[in-house]
């Protein structure tokens, strides 16, 4: 079902949005459209509105550069969270530098 749902959309962006990758600008044929990928801006794939307003088209080493970030900033957001939990360190090394250094 979902392959089939990709077809549909896929058919209907490369109908109505001009070949040529949204991001490194690589123009496509008809001969290299398997290339050509559709990317959702939102990443819900059932957001599919008819005018495309939720697609760009992507070459797939676009497309996969995108949801790696996607992935890293997944990643990123949840350490933070996290690291918002723990208390900031309050140990300064240098704290007593100056009562070390002699002056002659």
């Amino acid at each position: 079902m979902r392959a089939r749902r990709g077809n549909v959309y896929r058919d209907q962006a490369l109908k109505i949005l001009p070949w040529i990758c949204a991001w490194c600008g690589r123009e496509f044929t008809s001969k290299k459209l398997h290339g050509l990928t559709v990317h959702h801006k939102d990443r819900d794939h059932n957001n599919n509105p008819p005018d495309g307003s939720n697609w760009e088209l992507l070459c797939m080493y676009c497309h996969d550069g995108e949801h790696s970030r996607s992935l890293d900033r997944d990643a990123s957001s949840e350490t933070a969270v996290h690291e918002e939990e723990d208390p900031p360190a309050t140990y300064n090394p240098f704290a007593d530098l100056k009562k070390l250094v002699k002056k002659e």
